[in-house]
C-alpha cells in the first residue's frame, strides 16, 4: 500500500513529494520525466527527519537533474507544437473543430484552446492506432480485445494478458513512423509478454528499423510529456 503526506521544501526551493510505501524497503527518489517533480518514497518505518536529512544530502544532484528538464510549454493560441512531428501554429479560426491547414492547426475561436487541442491529438491517435495495430497484428496472426488511450507519464504503451492495448494519445506529436513503431512493439507483446530475444526479433520483424524509431522516443520523448493542456484532465 502508498499513501501520500504532505510534502517539504529543501535547499530553499525544491518541492518535495512525500510518499509512503509498506512495500518500500528502502528510502528512493526520483525525479518525474513529465513535471520534473522531485518524489521521496519512504517505507513506513522511515521517520520524516531521516527522509529529509536523505533528501537534502542530495540537493546538488536534484538541482542538476532538474536543469536539464524540459520547460513546460502551455498550449495557447500562438503556440507551435509538433503534430506527427511536424510544427504547427494554433492558431483561432471560424472553425467547428480543430484541423490542420498548411503548418496551422486552426481551432475553434471562443473555445477552451487546451481542451480542443487535447481532443484532436487523441481523435488522431486513435485514428492512427486501430490501423497499424490491425495490420500489426494480421501479419503475426494475432488478434486484440480493445485499445484504449490515457495520457500516461511513465510508458507510451502497454498489453494486458487478455489483450487489451493501451497507448499514451501524446503519440500523436511523435512521427507517424514512431507512432507506428509503438504499436508494433504493444502488438509484439501478444506473441510474447515480456522483453526476451524472441520479443525483440519479433518486433523488427514487423518494424525492422525500430531501434531509430525506439531512439527517437527516448531522444524526444521528454519534449512531448512537456506539454501542458489547461483545462483538459487525461
Amino acid at each position: 500500500m502508498t499513501g501520500q503526506d504532505d510534502g517539504f521544501l529543501v535547499g530553499g526551493d525544491i518541492p518535495v513529494l512525500l510518499r509512503r510505501s509498506s512495500r518500500a524497503r528502502r528510502m528512493t527518489l526520483r525525479v518525474t520525466r513529465a513535471e520534473g517533480q522531485v518524489v521521496l518514497t519512504l517505507p513506513t518505518k522511515a521517520s520524516l527527519t531521516e527522509g529529509r536529512a536523505f533528501v537534502e544530502s542530495r540537493v546538488d544532484w536534484l538541482r542538476r537533474i532538474r536543469a536539464t528538464m524540459p520547460v513546460p510549454s502551455v498550449i495557447r493560441h500562438g503556440a507551435v507544437l509538433p503534430v506527427e512531428g511536424f510544427d504547427v501554429t494554433v492558431t483561432p479560426a471560424a472553425v467547428r473543430s480543430a484541423r490542420i491547414e498548411g503548418d496551422r492547426l486552426l481551432v475553434p475561436s471562443g473555445r477552451p484552446v487546451g481542451v480542443v487541442v487535447a481532443a484532436y491529438l487523441k481523435h488522431l491517435a486513435h485514428a492512427r492506432l486501430v490501423p497499424a495495430c490491425d495490420h500489426h497484428a494480421a501479419r503475426l496472426g494475432q488478434s486484440f480485445r480493445a485499445i484504449s488511450l490515457r495520457d500516461t507519464r511513465s510508458r507510451w504503451g502497454s498489453c494486458t494478458h487478455d489483450g487489451r492495448l493501451m497507448f499514451s494519445w501524446r503519440l500523436a506529436m511523435a512521427p507517424r513512423a514512431v507512432l507506428d513503431y509503438v504499436a508494433a512493439h504493444e502488438v509484439a507483446h501478444l506473441a510474447h509478454m515480456d522483453h526476451s530475444a524472441a520479443f525483440w526479433a519479433t518486433t523488427a520483424h514487423l518494424v525492422p528499423d525500430y531501434q531509430r524509431h525506439r531512439g527517437w522516443l527516448r531522444q524526444n520523448g521528454h519534449d512531448l510529456l512537456a506539454w501542458r493542456f489547461q483545462g483538459q484532465d487525461g
